[in-house]
């Protein structure tokens, strides 16, 4: 990352009441930090909140998590790049695996009460697995985590214009104080009010920016004007505003390949890999209160979550018609600014639409609303890194058998070197135009094969010790040699030897990972020795009694506290919208 030097004006010109609504925000967040801070008298206080939390707190932090800056900028410029497209990382690649993460999964994580995923590997697939999953975590955690800090980072540059340098140490200073004082409940408590200021946030955005482009039908004829503009450098209009076949998003020219790449790549490898296997957010799950509360906590979720795109995808595509810098860029001009001063990005569309249409006082939530994302997603990504770090790596390979007061100190120090380290690991996120690139690589490398390990594991007795960390190995790798063949998805590194790019060949990446794990898995499971199943009740599906996967009293509740009605609600839903769009 070069050292930008301080704008000579300001992105966005925020007045006092802006920045006073901002101070304000700051002062609530670090006030949850102290008040959660007289919660923590253990480690599972600090790591797991004490497993006390209500499931309509742990949904709304659920989804909160995940509403950070990668979400909410990376779709945006997925919106003014692809279009409605987008639309598919949500109704798609996200809601069906939320769903079966609360019917399926949960039970297994809460009721054998593990403290985190890489623990869940530990009981069903021995040291090997587990070693092998817990650094690769650790270290997506810190280059996702680098990734927020980036954007939070780029918001402060471009509102005061300091140095990024400068804007990133100062934006993560903020997020260590509040985990650092009160650990996983000051996260979740303030993801919860993080939802609702960046709603408050990007609602009005929406609403006036549309207003603003004359209304759909505006926005629909400004996309097809540019589209026939400039056939060379925009994907056609009936790409950008149809959702299926995708072709766009993908990059492959056939209807059908571009349809297998969303089902099986995103809406399948990717994101069950993502939603049921990622600790970020089964932690949420974790903190509940009941197996009940943690069958439902993303259940709850997958509700706002799918009406998110509406928040985030139309603004990016309303600043590709509306903001003039966007609109260029998207042609193929270079166009000098942007958060990083180093030339206008589809990362910058929110931005950029932000300073066109909102008046002072709406442009200060609206920051605020950012802000708010950022530091959701960095503090999601840190207290989920110094669990594992704390439990999975530190008390079991390195120093064994001390006090809880012990861990809790490492868990706080581990804290400190994350957000240190994501600072510099937020280097690498400057050098893609689209954020959402580099995270669907990322996601292809830790996500997918440790998705495959994971299901095959639950639903096959068979599998054994060894076929477990053979097969998240060779996943992995098989993932980044993709990658690395692809076009662009490592960035400058890729050589091109397989013609795809852009998420697309994230979505490659990720299904030849999923394959060559199942594959392996089978293979070395043949010659090696499974565990007893006597040891794998809890752990594997055909082994573990139903009394344990639910609560006895959940029968007695009305429908709306029951986990499966729920579901079932969500998902005719969301196959609706699909219908629709």
């Amino acid at each position: 990352m070069s050292s930008p030097t301080v704008l000579a004006t300001t992105l966005i010109d925020a007045k006092f009441v802006d920045y006073l609504i901002i101070l304000l925000y700051f002062g609530v967040v670090l006030g949850i930090g102290l008040l959660a801070r007289r919660q923590v008298s253990d480690s599972l206080d600090f790591f797991l909140s004490g497993r006390s939390l209500p499931a309509w707190v742990t949904g709304l932090a659920f989804i909160s998590a995940n509403l950070g800056a990668v979400e909410i900028m990376g779709m945006s410029a997925n919106g003014a790049q692809f279009g409605l497209p987008a639309v598919h990382y949500f109704w798609v690649g996200a809601i069906p695996a939320m769903l079966f993460l609360g019917v399926v999964m949960m039970p297994f994580y809460y009721g054998s009460k593990v403290r985190s995923v890489p623990e869940f590997m530990f009981r069903r697939f021995g040291t090997g697995a587990h070693l092998v999953n817990s650094i690769s975590f650790a270290v997506a955690q810190l280059l996702i985590a680098g990734i927020n800090l980036f954007l939070l980072g780029s918001i402060v540059h471009a509102l005061l214009g300091w140095s990024l340098w400068v804007a990133l140490i100062v934006a993560a200073v903020i997020v260590l104080s509040y985990i650092t004082l009160g650990g996983l409940s000051a996260a979740i408590y303030n993801e919860v009010l993080q939802f609702f200021v960046i709603v408050a946030a990007l609602l009005p955005l929406t609403l006036i920016g549309l207003h603003r482009v004359g209304g759909w039908d505006g926005l629909t004829d400004g996309i097809t004007k540019a589209a026939n503009a400039h056939p060379d450098t925009i994907a056609p209009a009936e790409q950008q505003l149809n959702s299926w076949p995708g072709n766009a998003l993908t990059g492959f020219t056939s209807d059908f390949w571009s349809v297998v790449g969303i089902v099986f790549g995103l809406g399948f490898v990717l994101s069950f890999g993502y939603w049921t296997t990622n600790f970020v957010e089964v932690q949420r799950a974790m903190a509940s209160n009941s197996i009940s509360s943690a069958r439902k906590t993303p259940i709850i979720g997958a509700y706002p979550k799918m009406f998110v795109p509406f928040i985030t995808i139309i603004p990016g595509m309303i600043a590709a018609v509306l903001v003039s810098e966007i609109a260029k860029f998207k042609s193929g001009e270079a166009v000098a600014g942007g958060a990083s001063g180093e030339g206008v990005t589809y990362n910058d569309s929110l931005l950029l639409l932000m300073r066109d249409v909102l008046p002072n006082g709406l442009l200060g939530v609206a920051i605020a609303g950012l802000l708010a994302a950022f530091m959701a997603g960095m503090a999601a990504n840190i207290s989920a890194f110094n669990t594992v770090w704390s439990y999975d790596l530190w008390q079991r390979y390195v120093v064994k058998d001390r006090s809880d007061e012990y861990y809790l100190l490492v868990g706080r120090l581990a804290t400190v070197a994350a957000v240190v380290i994501a600072i510099f690991t937020a280097s690498l996120a400057s050098n893609f135009s689209n954020i959402m690139n580099y995270l669907q690589t990322l996601f292809g490398f830790f996500n997918a094969p440790l998705f495959a390990t994971f299901i095959l594991g639950m639903f096959w007795k068979r599998m054994t010790p060894t076929a477990g960390w053979v097969g998240l190995v060779a996943g992995t790798v098989s993932a980044v040699a993709v990658a690395f063949l692809s076009e662009d998805a490592f960035g400058s590194w890729s050589t091109g030897v397989i013609p795809i790019g852009g998420q697309g060949a994230s979505f490659v990446a990720a299904g030849a990972a999923f394959v060559v794990d199942i594959v392996l898995s089978i293979a070395v499971s043949m010659v090696t020795q499974p565990k007893p199943a006597s040891e794998l009740r809890g752990l594997v599906y055909s082994e573990t009694p139903r009394e344990d996967l639910v609560d006895p009293d959940e029968a007695g509740r009305p429908w709306y506290q029951r986990t499966l009605p729920l579901a079932g609600i969500a998902l005719v839903l969301v196959i609706i919208l699909n219908l629709i769009f």
